[in-house]
C-alpha cells in the first residue's frame, strides 16, 4: 500500500512538471522579449507577428531577422546572441516567490482596454486582486502639489462614485494620486497604481502603507522588471498605462506643466475623454487644467454627475426611457459601417468600435450618439452599444 501512495505521488508530479515546463518556457521568452536592446513595445509587437511567437523570434534564423522591416543587423544578432535568457530566468524565480501574475499582451486575462493602444506594453507585471477589465475604470491624475480644494474634490468625487463599483487607477505620487487612492480604499472601492518601477518597491517609500493596503481589493502594475529603479525616463512610460488602462482621464489640479498633463495627452492619443476641474484663472495649480479645458482637449466636469452622465453610467439606474425606432432612416456611409460593425457582435465597447471602424473616437461618439436618438443603437454602462 506504501509503494502504491509513493508511486502515486511519483507521477502526480511529473504531470504538474509536464503541465507547468511549457508555461515557465513560454513566460521564459516573453520576458527575454522585452530585455532586448533597442526593441521597444510596438518593434516587440512586429517581431511577434512576423514570428509567430516569442518563442519563435529567439528560434528564426539571423538572415530571416534581418528582412523583417526595422530589424537591422544589430538587432538581429542580439537576438541570436540569447544573451538575456539568464535574466528572464531570474525575474521567473521571483514572480513565483512573490505572487506576481505575469500578462503577456496575447494572454486572455491581459487589460483589454490597453490592447487597442499601439505603444501597450507587451508585458506587465501584476499584484493584487481588482479585475483589470472591469466595466468601469477610470484614472485621476493631477499636480503633486494638491491643494485643500482638489483634494476635496477628489474625494467627493470618489465618493459620488463608489455606488457605481468603479475601479479607481492612479499613480502613486504625492498630491491628488495618493488622495485619490486613499479615496478608494475608504469607499471600499478597488484601486490600482501604475508604478514607474519594479514591483520590488514603492516608490514614494512613505506611501507604502496604502499600497499595502491597496493589494486587499486593488494592486500594483508595471511593465518593468524587479530591481528596475524609479528613474525620471520611466514616468512617461508608466503614464502611458495609467491612461490606457481606463475608459476616461480626470485631470484634477494640475499646474501649467506636469505629468498629468503628459497623462492627458496620451489619453487624447488614444482617443480616450479627458475630463478635468476647473480652477480660478489666477491659481497656478488650476492652470494647467483651465488650459487643457479652453484647447479643448479636456471636457469640463464640476461633479461626479457630469461624468456619470457624459459616459451614460446613468443607464444602469434606468434614468433614460427607451426612445422608439424611426422607421426608413437615411444613414451616412459611416453611420451604416457603425450599423455593419454593430451587427457582428451583440455587446459592443466603444474602443472595438473604433477599431473596427477605423474612425476617431470623438467621430464613433457622436455618430452613436444621433444612432441612440434614432432609436436604432442602444447604450449601456461601460460605454458598451448595441443595436436596438
Amino acid at each position: 500500500m506504501l509503494n502504491f501512495l509513493h508511486l502515486f505521488k511519483q507521477l502526480c508530479k511529473i504531470q504538474i512538471i509536464i503541465f507547468q515546463k511549457p508555461v515557465t518556457e513560454n513566460l521564459k521568452y516573453n520576458i527575454a522579449l522585452t530585455l532586448l536592446p533597442n526593441v521597444g513595445d510596438i518593434l516587440a509587437k512586429r517581431l511577434v507577428a512576423y514570428c509567430g511567437s516569442a518563442q519563435a523570434i529567439f528560434k528564426e534564423k539571423k538572415s530571416s531577422l534581418e528582412k523583417i522591416p526595422g530589424i537591422g543587423s544589430l538587432i538581429a544578432k542580439s537576438v541570436i546572441n540569447q544573451t538575456v535568457f539568464e535574466r528572464a530566468e531570474e525575474e521567473i524565480k521571483y514572480i513565483n516567490d512573490n505572487n506576481i501574475s505575469p500578462l503577456f499582451y496575447l494572454d486572455s486575462n491581459y487589460p483589454k482596454r490597453l490592447l487597442h493602444c499601439a505603444d501597450s506594453p507587451i508585458m506587465l507585471y501584476y499584484k493584487g486582486n481588482a479585475n483589470l477589465n472591469a466595466e468601469k475604470i477610470i484614472s485621476i491624475v493631477g499636480t503633486r502639489e494638491a491643494t485643500e480644494y482638489g483634494k476635496k474634490i477628489c474625494e467627493k468625487l470618489i465618493a459620488d462614485l463608489a455606488v457605481y463599483n468603479v475601479v479607481i487607477v492612479s499613480g502613486l505620487a504625492y498630491g491628488i494620486d495618493i488622495y485619490a487612492h486613499k479615496a478608494a480604499l475608504y469607499n471600499k472601492l478597488p484601486t490600482v497604481c501604475a508604478l514607474a518601477h519594479g514591483l520590488d518597491r514603492i516608490y514614494p517609500a512613505i506611501h507604502q502603507s496604502t499600497a499595502n493596503k491597496m493589494l486587499e481589493g486593488g494592486g500594483w502594475l508595471s511593465d518593468f522588471i524587479s530591481k528596475t529603479i524609479p528613474d525620471r525616463e520611466n514616468f512617461p512610460r508608466r503614464n502611458r498605462i495609467v491612461a490606457g488602462i481606463s475608459d476616461a482621464t480626470i485631470v484634477i489640479e494640475s499646474k501649467k506643466k506636469g505629468g498629468s498633463l503628459i497623462t492627458a495627452e496620451i489619453a487624447n492619443s488614444y482617443n480616450r475623454d479627458v475630463f478635468a476641474f476647473p480652477g480660478r484663472v489666477d491659481d497656478l495649480c488650476s492652470e494647467g487644467c483651465n488650459n487643457i479645458i479652453k484647447q479643448n482637449k479636456a471636457a469640463l466636469i464640476q461633479s461626479a454627475s457630469d461624468l456619470i452622465y457624459i459616459l451614460g453610467w446613468e443607464q444602469s439606474k434606468g434614468l433614460k426611457a427607451p426612445q422608439q425606432k424611426k422607421l426608413f432612416l437615411e444613414l451616412s456611409k459611416e453611420e451604416e459601417l457603425l450599423m455593419t460593425v454593430l451587427k457582428e457582435k451583440d455587446l459592443t465597447t466603444i474602443d472595438d468600435i473604433c477599431f473596427a471602424s477605423k474612425l476617431p473616437m470623438s467621430k464613433v461618439s457622436a455618430l452613436l450618439l444621433t444612432l441612440e436618438f434614432s432609436g436604432i443603437v442602444k447604450s449601456f454602462p461601460g460605454k458598451t452599444y448595441r443595436l436596438n
